[in-house]
Parts: C-alpha cells; structure tokens; sequence
C-alpha cells in the first residue's frame, strides 16, 4: 500500500515539501548484483568477486553497485505514492546524485522520498523529488538524489 495516494499526476501537487513516504525494505543479494553486472558489463571484482571480496574488501563483502541502488528507485518509490488515473510515466533525469556509503551483499534498502517540486507540461506534470536510500542498520544512507519524473494524464 502507498502512504500517499492521489487520483490525478497534478493532485500530488498538494505534498510539494513534504515527505511522502518510505518504501518497505528490499534485500539485495549476489544474484542480483551478477544479474546487474551482467546486463551492464560492470564486471569489477568488487561486485562480483566473492572470494576476492572475503579478503580484500573492508566488510569481507562483494559490494552493490551504486547505479544498481539508484536504479531501484521507481521500483521502490511504487509503495511511497500511487496516482489512481495517470497515463505513462517517465524519468526525466536526476539533477544531483551521490553515492554516500557503499552497499554491502545481503543488505537491505529503502526509499524515503519528498516531494520538492511540480510544474505542469503539456499534458501532465514534471515532479522534482529527493530521494534517500537507507541501508538497514546504518546511520549513513546509501545514496542522495534528486530525480525527476514526468507523469502524463493519459
């Protein structure tokens, strides 16, 4: 269920600075990050390298790529808000992303998401939205971001 839910793209309009909500937690194993590497051809041994990893790397663990994090957001952002009658929906960009802390196999995340921002376009609404994706059990999140989304009528 999303913590906000609103029946047209404009009605969101209504949470300009405010929190909309957080995710649930999502575990992101090895095979997910074999599985990005893959598809993406980011093959360092920091990712995929689990012997390598167990004695090179500060936790002992092979770490998740950060643009494999960043990429979780419209999945996770799906329990933040919904909109009832809305047409297609696209990325519009990020105006700054930062990877803060690295992501170790086994971890799980979540997305706590504010909205900054909405203007109208032609036939919908561009949404400007901070993004910070946790990491269960530390203080410091995973990454900060601020995404844009387009989100047409119909």
């Amino acid at each position: 269920m999303s913590a906000v839910a609103v029946e047209r793209a404009a009605d969101l309009a209504a949470y300009v600075g405010q929190p909309l909500g957080v995710s649930g937690w999502i575990t992101l194993d090895q095979a997910k990050i074999d599985a990005f590497a893959e598809l993406t051809g980011d093959d360092h041994w920091i990712h995929i390298d689990v012997e390598r990893a167990a004695q090179e790397m500060p936790q002992g663990k092979t770490i998740v790529h950060g643009f494999l994090v960043l990429a979780l957001i419209p999945f996770l952002q799906r329990s933040v808000f919904s909109i009832r009658q809305r047409g297609k929906g696209l990325n519009y960009g990020c105006n700054r992303v930062r990877f803060i802390s690295p992501v170790p196999v086994g971890s799980r995340v979540r997305l706590r998401q504010s909205l900054q921002a909405c203007v109208a376009v032609e036939g919908g609404t561009r949404f400007t939205f901070d993004c910070t994706v946790d990491i269960d059990g530390q203080e410091r999140p995973a990454l900060v971001a601020e995404t844009l989304v387009q989100i047409f009528d119909r």
